[in-house]
């Protein structure tokens, strides 16, 4: 039940522009400084996900591992998505706060 409110979540903020998704635009983001959250999907590949975990520490960015590159990508309206970053403080402040619960459950 909790993963959807992350998902339909995402869709929120893709609606209201405050998505960047793939890895380039996800990367651009993040080196930036636009990006509040990073999340890379849980399928996304060993290289995409240390890439992201690196960058992500180094620049301070929140990232967590979530959901299918489908599920991902169908929650902000696009085909699949390995990574995606969230542009907006509120958006990515609720997501962790979402997030932080589906960890303690699974």
């Amino acid at each position: 039940m909790q993963r959807d409110k992350v998902l339909s979540m995402l869709g929120l903020a893709a609606k209201a522009g405050k998505i960047a998704s793939g890895e380039f635009s996800t990367e651009k983001a993040v080196k930036s400084g636009s990006a509040f959250l990073v999340i890379v999907s849980e399928e996304a590949s060993k290289n995409t996900k240390k890439m992201f975990q690196n960058m992500c520490s180094f620049y301070q960015v929140p990232i967590y591992l979530y959901a299918s590159k489908e599920a991902l990508g169908n929650a902000i309206g696009k085909e699949f998505r390995a990574s995606l970053a969230v542009l907006d403080e509120g958006f990515a402040k609720s997501l962790k706060e979402k997030l932080k619960i589906t960890e303690k459950t699974e």
